[in-house]
């Protein structure tokens, strides 16, 4: 049975992220309390302030969907939902805090595993990306293709830049390095919108900094794809996600062996 998904939906998604992002303004350029979480991570008041609204918004709409999102504590029973809210108030927050434009608020709704509605809004950038499971998928109300690219020589590729050059020194292909880009799912939405041919992020990414951009790119033509060619799944046992590729459908096989190579040289 198809996954049926509302045109309110998707409204509610645009309307609180643009809402969101107009809180998140309030805050960047002006230095918002942050610090550490976990060894890696940072978290700034920003970050939890725009959390709790999109909350109140989204489950006062839709009291009856789970909630996951990457600064609330998560409630192991929000797994078993079959529909559920999939979020991250600001997406790419060390980029945020420091003074860069491309970090996003990431709203998914997602359905049995997989996402069925994406808005993505990029406040800083006045970008909103939407889309919805077989309706496609838009950039500021414009319908959005991945390239046409089938040579993953010349290929401009946007990761982080070790990554990257781990890439090429496995492999005599020559790419084009666009550079490191914080949000994640600004990332893949570049590739959704054929701005990029190709993003890769390593092993670790989690659901809230995935589901929106997945939806992005699948319904702009595009696959984004761990390095067996599987697609992610969404509100299981384990948030985190192996390493994944972003890029139109001739170049997923190439790039996906490229990354492979550099795993597996990494572990010799």
């Amino acid at each position: 049975m198809p996954v049926v998904t509302s045109p309110e939906d998707l409204e509610l998604l645009s309307a609180v992220a643009r809402e969101g992002g107009a809180l998140a303004m309030k805050y960047f350029g002006r230095q918002p309390k942050n610090w550490a979480k976990g060894e890696t991570s940072v978290v700034s008041e920003a970050d939890l302030e725009v959390d709790r609204l999109l909350r109140e918004r989204l489950l006062a709409a839709r009291p009856g969907y789970g909630w996951l999102s990457e600064e609330t504590v998560e409630d192991l029973a929000q797994r078993g939902r079959k529909r559920i809210f999939i979020v991250d108030p600001i997406d790419g927050t060390r980029g945020f805090l420091a003074g860069e434009r491309e970090w996003t608020v990431s709203l998914a709704i997602v359905e049995d595993g997989r996402p069925v509605a994406a808005a993505l809004f990029a406040p800083a950038l006045g970008v909103m990306f939407q889309a919805v499971a077989g309706g496609g998928a838009t950039r500021n109300g414009v319908p959005i293709r991945v390239s046409a690219r089938s040579k993953i020589a010349g290929a401009n590729v946007a990761g982080s830049q070790r990554l990257v050059r781990e890439i090429l020194e496995m492999s005599a292909i020559s790419l084009e390095y666009r550079g490191f880009i914080a949000s994640l799912a600004y990332r893949f939405a570049l590739v959704a919108a054929g701005y990029l041919d190709v993003a890769v992020a390593r092993r670790g990414a989690y659901d809230w900094d995935l589901a929106a951009a997945d939806l992005l790119v699948n319904e702009a033509g595009g696959w984004l794809v761990d390095l067996d060619g599987k697609r992610p799944r969404y509100n299981g046992a384990d948030r985190r996600h192996p390493a994944l590729v972003a890029s139109p459908p001739g170049l997923s096989d190439a790039m996906t062996t490229l990354f492979t190579e550099v795993e597996r040289g990494r572990q010799q």
